[in-house]
């Protein structure tokens, strides 16, 4: 097969509105697994959000791979094991909670059973909770509370708030903290460097392959560097302009198994 790697963006891309993978798109997955293709689950979201879906597709049994927290962390789905992870600085963990405090926004991390955050209330707090299904816990200082080491923090809040508080935050954290907005509610803080096209660069290395033999898919602003990486880049339909247009070729929705129909398209057959 000329592509042996998937790597699927899960939010708007993988799972419908719903959050579900539907069985087309599970159908199609599970042959491209039979014919040898290496699934890799590439999100922004936490271990603890994307675990289900892996389950859901097999693939501690089927073997695969998970790079959670944009990349930040790649997991042998198969052995359980954390093959690599980049952690944030615990001076800058500070750092970026004074910084929301300044900027009247919230900002959470995770802990293995959920979130961790000292405004639960906040409905885009609330939201990132319901896009993973995983509970809030809410603790009275969380830079205090943050004594594991983390791949991510996310700020959030309302998109015209979120833009400017980006901008504010580049420069001042610009060689300690990278940060870019997921969704525009959503502005994620992790280590420099960390991004979905690296750790897949790392991880197909590590599998003996390179990006010619990737297609990958996805939706969002975070999804363009692997989608120009790879030797397929597949855009969906409800994609923004600027994710299209650094994609090689475009799917159906994600409510209508766009995955599923470009699986059959060009990998399938």
């Amino acid at each position: 097969m000329r592509y042996q790697a998937l790597a699927l963006d899960l939010d708007g891309t993988l799972t419908n509105s719903q959050k579900e993978v539907t069985p087309a798109t599970r159908a199609a997955l599970g042959r491209a697994m039979f014919e040898g293709c290496k699934v890799i689950l590439a999100s922004g979201r936490p271990l603890v959000g994307i675990q289900p879906v892996a389950w859901a597709l097999g693939l501690p049994r089927l073997g695969g791979y998970i790079l959670a927290y944009n990349g930040g962390q790649v997991v042998d789905c198969r052995t359980g094991e954390t093959l690599r992870q980049d952690r944030l600085d615990p001076a800058q963990i500070r750092r970026l909670c004074e910084f929301a405090r300044q900027q009247g926004v919230s900002i959470l991390t995770y802990d293995r059973d959920g979130i961790v955050t000292e405004h639960p209330e906040d409905p885009f707090v609330q939201k990132e909770a319901g896009i993973n299904r995983i509970p809030v816990q809410k603790v009275p200082d969380l830079a205090a509370y943050v004594t594991y080491p983390i791949t991510k923090m996310l700020l959030v809040g309302e998109p015209e708030r979120m833009a400017a508080v980006e901008q504010t935050m580049r420069p001042l954290f610009a060689g300690q903290v990278d940060c870019y907005r997921s969704e525009a509610c959503f502005l994620e803080a992790v280590p420099p460097g960390v991004d979905k096209a690296a750790s897949l660069h790392w991880l197909l290395d590590h599998l003996g392959l390179s990006e010619r033999h990737l297609m990958a898919f996805g939706d969002g602003f975070n999804d363009i560097p692997m989608l120009r990486a790879a030797g397929l880049g597949v855009a969906m339909a409800n994609a923004q302009p600027q994710v299209k247009a650094a994609a090689k070729a475009l799917t159906d929705s994600n409510d209508e198994d766009g995955v599923a129909h470009a699986l059959d398209k060009w990998l399938l057959g």
